[in-house]
This record gives structure tokens, sequence and C-alpha cells, in this order.
């Protein structure tokens, strides 16, 4: 009974405790065949047993009894999926019911390892595109370049008086004092963010670390609470991040009252996680049910879903990660995802499976769509909004296979079409 693993629990007990079987089953009067059955859980146990077999190995019954969590299993099923290794997922409730800790151990380790992954990719995007990054770097290099300027009359030998030479030394100096003020505020400016309303963060970031904390899942608004409210208790520090949640909120209110989670969850285990036919079911637009998708709690046993949406420009303004899944914010992403493909496509529902260039993940299943927002008036551009999600394998090949990667620089690939800078990767490899 691949449900219920208390028999298996018995016996690790009992060959821990040295105890034979024979003796154990004649100390809770019942045969040894009959307790070699319930050992390889063949047969169940509860009641009178269970407590004197448990009093016999000097363990409560609820420490024989008791089942996996089901929050550890989906972190368990989660890590297997980004991994290619030959995984045994049958064996998985089995696992983590006689190893809890192991099992708690691995989905840990996995989450860290996800959380390490959207780290480097969000230094990435810092490192390469942010404004402010590029403007201090100039005024090191200016400071820099200034001292050595200064520094280089003073040191070739030719005779200077007295006030030149001060002059000099007073330069050096605070171009010096200068260069350290900068130093330490670019050293600020880098170190890592520890909390959600860091400085360091925009708007946008602190919305995103505000969704990330909640799992994408607001109680609240499943159960038809206010957006507003949600918003006011948010704790979010500034003003501009506040308003982009409080417009995110007010979208997610909407389409939980036009898919409530409880449909959401049926029509998904009916149709297999299939958002084009769970749209169809439902009778609401697959870009909503995308949106939704993203939206199941990753602790009861759904695949790990990822979440992007940007505008034809490539601005991103949604981005969950999970499962290993990221992308990069700064404009650099890889083109080849199907979330800028849709955008030659409007309306046209994309299914790709996406592989990426790591060992240790498994390519994803992506369903993307470009949809035309609100209503154009006569000559105006319409506007564009690409939403894609990223399930999880392992899957059946589903057509041709995309290999798209990050960003340029941090992608290994050499054989790609698309390619806009070398990759540091190169360069490291080369020296």
């Amino acid at each position: 009974m691949p449900q219920n693993q208390t028999g298996s629990r018995i016996r690790d007990r009992r060959i821990e405790l040295g105890v034979k079987q024979a003796d154990l089953a004649k100390h809770t009067g019942i045969s040894a065949s009959y307790l070699n059955l319930i050992e390889h859980n063949r047969r169940r146990i509860a009641g009178k047993l269970l407590t004197d077999i448990a009093e016999n190995l000097n363990v409560t019954p609820e420490a024989l009894s008791q089942g996996a969590d089901p929050s550890l299993l989906s972190n368990l099923r989660s890590a297997a999926s980004q991994s290619r290794l030959d995984v045994e997922l049958d064996k998985l409730m089995e696992f983590a019911g006689r190893y809890p800790g192991w099992a708690a151990l691995i989905a840990q380790q996995s989450r860290q390892v996800d959380a390490l992954q959207a780290r480097v990719q969000a230094l990435n995007d810092r490192l390469t595109y942010d404004p402010q990054l590029a403007h201090s770097l100039h005024d090191v290099i200016s400071s820099v370049t200034a001292i050595r300027s200064s520094a280089s009359i003073l040191v070739s030998g030719e005779k200077l008086d007295a006030d030149w030479q001060a002059r000099f030394h007073t330069n050096v100096y605070n171009d010096a004092v200068r260069l350290a003020d900068q130093s330490e505020a670019l050293i600020k400016f880098l170190e890592t963010p520890q909390t959600s309303a860091s400085p360091t963060q925009t708007p946008l970031e602190d919305v995103e670390a505000w969704f990330t904390a909640t799992d994408y899942h607001v109680v609240a608004l499943e159960a038809g609470g206010d957006p507003e409210r949600a918003a006011q208790s948010s704790g979010l520090s500034t003003q501009a991040a506040c308003e982009i949640l409080l417009d995110r909120l007010r979208n997610y209110a909407a389409d939980a009252a036009a898919l409530p989670y409880g449909r959401l969850v049926e029509t998904c285990k009916t149709h297999a996680y299939d958002p084009l036919a769970i749209a169809r079911d439902c009778g609401v637009p697959l870009e909503l049910v995308l949106r939704r998708m993203a939206c199941l709690r990753s602790g009861d046993g759904h695949p790990a879903i990822g979440l992007v949406s940007c505008d034809a420009s490539g601005a991103i303004s949604i981005l969950k990660t999970a499962g290993g899944f990221s992308m990069s914010r700064g404009g650099s992403a890889c083109p080849l995802w199907p979330l800028f493909s849709a955008f030659s496509r409007p309306d046209q529902p994309i299914r790709s499976l996406v592989e990426v260039p790591s060992q240790d993940i498994e390519p994803y299943l992506c369903y993307a769509i470009a949809t035309v927002q609100g209503t154009p008036d006569f000559d105006d551009a319409p506007v564009l909004q690409s939403t894609m999600i990223a399930v999880s394998g392992p899957h059946n090949r589903v057509g041709k296979t995309i290999f798209a990667g990050a960003a340029c620089s941090i992608c290994p690939r050499t054989d790609c079409r698309s390619r806009r800078e070398p990759s540091i990767l190169h360069q490291t490899q080369a020296l």
C-alpha cells in the first residue's frame, strides 16, 4: 500500500533496536508471518495492535503511523524536476516517510539553489544595465585618472616650486578622498539586499519580493477580499511600489473572480495542467488562465510554474521564478523564449519545450500568448502584452525543442544565431 508506510517504519525501528521479527511478534501476540506482512505494508495496522508494537519498540504510535508531509513531497518533486538524473519518483513516498530528515534537507537545498540562481540573475542585470552603476563606475575611473595624472607629474623628476608641489599634493589628497567615498558608495550599491525594503531595490523589485513572500497566492483576494486593504497592509516603503502593487492586486482580484481557485484546481487536474483546455472548459481567456496557474499553491502537489509578462519592447513587468526558471529583467533576456516570439503572432497560443544550458534542469514546457490591450482607436498602434508560464519537467516531447538561455553575457552556447554579445563564460574558458 504505497500511501501507508507504517510497516516500513516498524521494520526500520525494529532493526535499529536489534530486535528479531519473531521476538517482536511474540511480545505483541501475533504470528511472525502476519508481522512480516505488516512490515512490508501489505496489511493495515491501527488501534491496539499499533499501540502494542509501538510500546515494544519504545516509540509513540504517532511516530510509526504519521505519513509524509504533502508540502515536503511537493518540494521533493520540484527538486527532482530540476535534475536530469534518473530519480525514482515511484519511491518518493517511501523515501520521505522513512527518512523525513534527509528528505527535508534535500528540499531545503533545492530551495537554496533556486534562490541563488535568482540572485545571480539579479546581479547580472544590475551589473549590465543599471544606469546608477554605470555612473558610479564613471566617477571612480575619473578619480583614478585624476590621481594618476597628478602623481605622474610629481614623480616625473621635473623641478617644481613649492606652491605647485603643494597644489598637486592637495589635488592628489582631494581626489583620493573622493575616490574613497565613491568606492564606499559603490560597494553599498552592489551589496545584496537583505530585505524587500532595501533602498537598492527598484519599486518593481519590491513588489516582486512581496509576491514571492506570498508564494504568488494572496489568500485574502482568493476569498474575495479588498485589494486596497491588502495593499495598505503590505508594508512597502515607497509610494511607487504601493501604486504598482495596488494595480497588480486589482488585476489579481479580477482574475480570481473570473476563475475561482477551487474551479482552477479542479480543471488543472482534469486537463493535466493544459492551459488551453482549461480556458475552453472555463470559458475565460488563455492569458488569464496562465496568470491563475502561477497562483497555484506550491505545497499542494502542483508542478512548479514560473510566470513572466512583458510589453512589446521586451520590458518585463511580472516575473515569478520557480523550479529553476528565471529571466533577465534588464532587456538582455534571450529572444528565443516563446514570450517574445508570441509578438509575431498576436492571439495565437504557443506551446514549446524549452531547453536551457544546464545539465541539472529539465526542459520547461512553456505556454505563451500575446494579446492586444484595450480597444485601439483608428490608426492607433496596438498595445501588445505577452504572457508566458514555464512548467517544470519532466515532460513528453512536444514538437521542436527550443534552445534558449538566460542572457547572452552568461550563456555558454557557441552556435546561437541570436547572440548579441560575447559570453563572459567563453572569455573565462579562453583564459
